[in-house]
């Protein structure tokens, strides 16, 4: 899988207007413009892979029976709140779905090896110059 484009269906996610935290002056407390973002991963039109993935994604924004919860509230618009817990969402899957590259093991080179012990011999030179001289 080398790019993942996904994008959910309108269906599959819930928003739900609530009151962002914060300063905000008297208008915090009459206007919702935060949003919840909730997505069930099991029900969703994703990849058996991708879902498996993330439902084991060590998350605090995946609840233990599947539900993906992204709290939005940067904005004072609503609508920029729900673009930008879309495009988190989006941007979480995609994270998910990358498989990354298994590690072969190498071992160094006796080059890199005889390097190395070069440097930490120079090193302890450097630091024994710096003792004081014993008579």
């Amino acid at each position: 899988m080398s790019e993942f484009r996904w994008s959910p269906r309108p269906d599959e996610i819930v928003f739900e207007a609530i009151r962002a935290s914060g300063p905000g002056g008297q208008n915090v407390n009459k206007v919702s413009n935060a949003v919840h973002l909730r997505f069930d991963i099991r029900a969703s039109s994703l990849p058996e892979a991708v879902k498996a993935r993330l439902l084991t994604w060590p998350d605090q924004r995946i609840s233990s029976d599947g539900v993906v919860v992204i709290k939005a509230q940067d904005s004072r618009s609503l609508e920029r709140n729900r673009a930008d817990a879309l495009a988190r969402l989006v941007e979480l899957v995609q994270a998910a779905a990358h498989v990354p590259k298994a590690r072969r093991a190498t071992r160094p080179t006796r080059g890199s090896q005889q390097r190395r012990l070069e440097g930490k011999a120079r090193r302890g030179e450097v630091k024994a110059g710096r003792r004081k001289a014993l008579d």
